[in-house]
């Protein structure tokens, strides 16, 4: 797929505006730390691979509008956007690790001069951005060999080019699997309330002329039933460290539905997703949105005035409805804790 979903040109930070898929392809810019963490809270950008990436260059925008200033303006305006960016969503981890891999950057360049600091700092953030595309390609090798061919994969939610730096994480699966000559094809569960599966991740598959078919989120258990589903790969914004996932609201049904039925159940994700700081998925922070992603979309209402509202983003899969977590160093069959951190020892 040769859309970028973010790229960096003329000294800006350029984003395809998710908002507005599939009906308009547009880019939206920003300039500073402020406007990028805003671009990540109004969903501009979405899905955590490519969140992270967005915060990294968020950074390094901050760093670029102070380039020469005296040292003591250059730290504080770089404190301030390390802060206002881990705000703007609490739940993807990349948004975090990112910003940590900025700091450290930053504190590196405290004996040199400020301009040579905020050009340390794009370095890095243009590395992270390389390095994801790389890391999701690896991801969709070792998935590619998990998917058979003829098979009919669900997805949940938008885990694709768009929801990274490129080719995607559960979409890498599925793309890498359709490059390796595989009949691939697809059912895109629609992910209410904000339908990143309608919009998106439709979008992303008839571009590449990978057959899907839509369908609402209820409808999953039925197709599992009548056998039409083979495997299930999704991403991830949180990983525990013994293998609870959180990932985008509905995912846990999807999973329950998957062990009902047999079937496969894949999540597809960089290791810099996976939180070992975090003991199990009860710890995760789960992003309360706004109601009005519930009660209509782009302007239209058709729920009553005075209706109560819940509309968490994110939902925790346990390890144990887990199949495998599909990462850049290989899967992890039936993860725990153990096996998880072995994948950081090795």
């Amino acid at each position: 797929m040769q859309v970028e979903t973010l790229r960096w040109r003329g000294g800006r930070l350029e984003l395809i505006d998710q908002r507005r898929l599939p009906l308009e392809f547009t880019y939206f810019a920003c300039d500073d730390a402020a406007q990028t963490a805003a671009a990540i809270r109004d969903m501009v950008v979405r899905g955590a691979p490519a969140i992270g990436c967005t915060a990294a260059y968020g950074v390094a925008l901050e760093a670029q509008c102070h380039a020469g200033a005296a040292r003591a303006q250059f730290d504080a305006a770089l404190e301030t956007a390390f802060r206002v960016l881990a705000a703007s969503r609490p739940t993807a981890v990349n948004l975090f690790w990112a910003i940590e891999r900025m700091r450290q950057r930053h504190a590196q360049t405290r004996n040199g001069s400020t301009q040579a600091a905020s050009e340390a700092l794009l370095d890095l953030a243009r590395q992270i951005h390389r390095d994801d595309v790389e890391i999701n390609r690896a991801i969709g090798c070792h998935g590619a060999a998990l998917i058979p061919d003829g098979a009919c994969v669900m997805t949940h939610c938008n885990a694709g080019a768009l929801a990274t730096a490129g080719h995607g994480t559960a979409l890498g699966v599925i793309r890498s699997a359709r490059d390796a000559g595989k009949r691939i094809r697809v059912i895109a569960n629609e992910t209410r309330p904000y339908l990143q599966g309608a919009r998106l991740t439709a979008w992303e598959m008839v571009q590449e002329n990978i057959p899907v078919t839509l369908v609402t989120d209820n409808m999953a258990g039925y197709l599992m039933q009548q056998g039409r589903v083979d495997v299930i790969v999704v991403g991830a914004d949180r990983i525990a460290a013994n293998g609870d996932t959180a990932n985008k609201i509905g995912t846990y049904t999807v999973a329950v539905l998957a062990e009902r039925h047999h079937i496969p159940f894949y999540v597809a994700a960089p290791l810099s997703t996976i939180d070992t700081a975090t003991t199990d998925g009860s710890a995760i922070p789960i992003e309360e949105r706004d109601p009005a992603e519930v009660t209509g979309f782009c302007g239209m209402r058709w729920a009553p005035e005075g209706v109560g509202v819940a509309n968490p983003a994110f939902d925790v899969t346990p390890a144990a409805l887990i199949t495998g977590i599909i990462t850049e160093k290989g899967v992890i069959d039936r993860p725990d804790t153990d096996k998880i951190r072995s994948l950081f020892r090795n």
